[in-house]
């Protein structure tokens, strides 16, 4: 499979003041093309941060401050602002959690969608409401120019959710940033949108990240799955072996906490100790020692690296 994106030894830093907090350390991914990764973790853990860093779109305040993000083998992080805009939209676009913050508020959804269209695709103006309308349709809208003519308030939150997905599929990017796209939406909303996204997939041939903390969308959808705790890399796998067996305590911890449906079945539930230290609190060695019921003295003394073994990827002195 060839590599559509990779990062590596990413950090990024949160300056305050004097000080600077690292947010995320040390960060290896690799996204092959057409696949589905999945990030996964608590909130906190630097998943969105990740996210908005791919397309350089860091609050002022953070910033990546050591490794590099490979897009078809070119580093984002060295391009100017004119050649970084020009892949916003284009070759790389992001699905936010909350699109009625996303939208401009003042603007009709599809002038919004036109904008993109306009911007990054080529053919007459007069062609871009018709292609504006298909998109909307595309994505299962009823009455797209009807939908069209809405502002971003007048809609429901699943037809905002279909119409920025529209958008992001605006000018064909070659990966989609997806981040807890489904989270503010009704559960029976949610199922739809899941497999519009399969469908899409399949149709277009795209590439997702896909941010959640939900690990029964993350099982549905993914290809493979980053589990991240506190800016760090716990464990990366396949994700049916990540749910048949996790290498790492915190992944466990965080799969024995999906409800099980089935009353008879009897599941392990691991109830984590303490709290999530601060960021400018993190415990030495392992970042997760405070909290797992495993931790030895190793793993407070030295930080796991991160081991490949047999296809997958973890940060464990002892792993399960």
């Amino acid at each position: 499979m060839k590599e559509l994106l990779t990062i590596s030894q990413l950090q990024i830093s949160l300056q305050e003041g004097p000080r600077q907090r690292d947010l995320l350390q040390d960060i290896h991914v690799d996204i092959g093309q057409e696949e589905t990764v999945a990030l996964v973790g608590g909130s906190g853990g630097g998943k969105t941060s990740l996210g908005l860093a791919i397309l350089r779109l860091l609050p002022s305040a953070m910033k990546v401050t050591k490794g590099e993000i490979l897009f078809l083998g070119q580093d984002l992080l060295t391009l100017d602002r004119a050649q970084m805009q020009n892949i916003r939209g284009k070759e790389i676009s992001m699905i936010f959690q909350e699109p009625l913050s996303a939208f401009n508020p003042v603007f009709r959804i599809g002038d919004q969608i036109a904008e993109v269209l306009e911007a990054h695709t080529d053919g007459p103006r007069s062609k871009t409401q018709d292609k504006m309308c298909a998109l909307l349709d595309m994505v299962e809208i009823p009455e797209p120019r009807r939908i069209a003519g809405s502002y971003p308030h007048q809609l429901s939150a699943g037809l905002r959710q279909r119409a920025m997905i529209a958008q992001a599929l605006a000018a064909s990017p070659k990966l989609i940033i997806a981040d807890e796209p489904i989270a503010s939406l009704d559960v029976s909303i949610q199922a739809q949108i899941l497999n519009l996204f399969e469908e899409l997939k399949e149709k277009f041939n795209l590439t997702y990240l896909f941010i959640s903390h939900d690990l029964r969308v993350i099982e549905y959808i993914s290809d493979r799955v980053i589990v991240m705790y506190l800016g760090k890399i716990m464990e990366i796998a396949q994700s049916r072996d990540l749910y048949k067996h996790p290498i790492h305590p915190y992944t466990e911890a965080l799969l024995s906490a999906i409800p099980v449906i089935c009353t008879q079945t009897k599941k392990k539930r691991i109830i984590l100790k303490g709290e999530i230290p601060g960021l400018t609190k993190l415990p030495s060695g392992c970042v997760f020692n405070t909290r797992c019921i495993y931790a030895r003295q190793k793993c407070i003394d030295e930080v796991p690296g991160l081991t490949k073994r047999d296809g997958r990827s973890f940060a464990c002195h002892y792993p399960l």
